[in-house]
C-alpha cells in the first residue's frame, strides 16, 4: 500500500532524512517512532504530499506522490498533531464541508458525514459547536475528518496527545477498529501505545531507520535479561555465573534478606538458563527466585537511538 524506497529530505546543507526505505501493507497499523527532531514529521508531509523530498521516491496506493499527488491525496486521510478545526460550526456542518472539500460527490456528502460520525462516536454531539466540546470529542472530530473521504490510508501523528486516561482508551480502541479497513501509520511519543497498537514498528534517528520489526520481535531480539535470588556465598556465586555458557554478563544487585541477587545478561537464553540450574545444583546453591526480566519498548527505544547516538 505503501513504498518508501531511499528517501532523502535536505534544507540546505542540513539532512532531515537520510536515504531511508520501508513499505507498509495494506491494512496493517505501523508505529512510527523516533526522538525529537528524528525525521518523523518530514517523512509524514512527505507522504502527505506537503512538500517533495530531495531524492528517492515514495508510492502511496499505487500513485507516485510526486507525479501524481492529487490521485494520493484522494486517498490519505491525514489527522496533524493539532488539529485544524472550525471552532464556530457544528460538528455535521464542519465534516460534511470537509467530505465536500475533498471531493465527495454532492449526494454522498451527508451519507459519508454520517458515517464518519457514527464510526468515531460522534452521534450525540453532531448538533453541538466545536468550541462546546471535550477534548476527547475535538479528537474524535479530527479523526473523523481524515476519515470522511473513506481513505485507504490513514497518518495519524500524536492522536491521543493531550488526553485524560478515560479519552486514551477510547481514542485507541477507536484505531484499533479502524485495522483491516484502513492502512494507518501511527506517530506518537506513548511508547506503551505502540505495543497496544502496532503490528510492526519503525525507529529512526537523526532521519536514518535503526530498527523496525514486530514490537515483540524487538523485545526478543534485544539481550534478555534474568534475575537471580540464590543463597550462599555471593563472591562464588558470581565467579561460577560468568563461567556458564550462554551467560554475557554478570551483576550483583542489593541483597534481598538473606539470598543475593544478580541480574544475569543472556547471550542465548535457553542454553544460559539450563547452564545456571546445573551450576546451581553442582554447587548446591540455594535458588529462592529464578524470572527472566522482561524488556519494554521504552527500554529498547533508549537502548537504540543511545546507540546511533554514540
Amino acid at each position: 500500500m505503501i513504498e518508501v524506497e531511499n528517501l532523502t529530505k535536505e534544507y540546505g546543507e542540513f539532512r532531515a532524512v537520510d536515504n531511508i526505505s520501508f513499505t507498509v501493507e495494506k491494512g496493517e497499523i505501523l508505529g512510527f517512532l523516533g526522538p525529537n527532531g528524528a525525521g518523523k514529521t518530514t517523512v509524514m508531509r512527505i507522504l502527505t504530499c506537503f512538500f517533495p523530498p530531495t531524492k528517492g521516491k515514495v508510492m502511496v496506493a499505487g500513485y507516485n506522490c510526486f507525479e501524481d499527488s492529487l490521485n494520493v491525496r484522494k486517498r490519505i486521510g491525514y489527522l496533524p498533531q493539532r488539529v485544524p478545526l472550525y471552532e464556530d460550526m457544528k460538528v455535521n456542518d464542519y465534516l460534511r464541508f470537509v467530505a465536500a472539500i475533498k471531493g465527495t460527490p454532492g449526494k454522498e456528502v451527508n451519507r459519508k458525514a454520517a458515517k464518519a460520525m457514527d464510526d468515531c462516536g460522534l452521534s450525540e454531539v453532531s448538533n453541538k459547536l466545536i468550541s462546546t466540546i471535550s477534548g476527547g470529542y475535538r479528537q474524535r472530530v479530527g479523526i473523523a475528518q481524515a476519515l470522511v473521504n473513506d481513505p485507504e490510508v490513514l497518518i495519524l501523528d500524536e492522536p491521543t496527545v493531550g488526553l485524560d486516561p478515560k479519552q486514551i482508551k477510547e481514542i485507541r480502541n477507536l484505531i484499533k477498529e479502524l485495522a483491516g479497513k484502513h492502512t494507518v501509520i501511527l506517530s506518537t511519543h506513548i511508547l506503551p501505545e505502540v505495543s497496544i497498537l502496532c503490528g510492526r514498528v519503525i525507529i529512526i534517528n537523526k532521519g536514518k531507520v535503526v530498527a523496525e520489526d514486530r514490537p515483540e520481535n524487538l523485545a526478543t531480539e534485544s539481550a534478555q535479561r534474568m534475575l537471580l535470588r540464590i543463597g550462599g556465598d555471593a563472591q562464588l556465586i558470581g565467579q561460577e555465573l560468568s563461567r556458564v555458557g550462554g551467560v554475557k554478563g554478570v551483576e550483583r544487585e542489593q541483597a534481598s534478606g538473606d539470598a543475593n541477587v544478580f541480574t544475569v545478561v543472556l547471550e542465548d537464553e535457553k542454553l544460559g538458563r539450563q547452564g545456571i540450574q546445573a551450576m546451581i545444583e553442582r554447587n548446591r546453591f540455594e535458588l529462592v527466585e529464578m524470572r527472566l526480566l522482561e524488556v519494554s519498548l521504552e527500554d529498547i527505544f533508549i537502548k537504540l537511538v543511545t546507540k546511533e547516538e554514540a
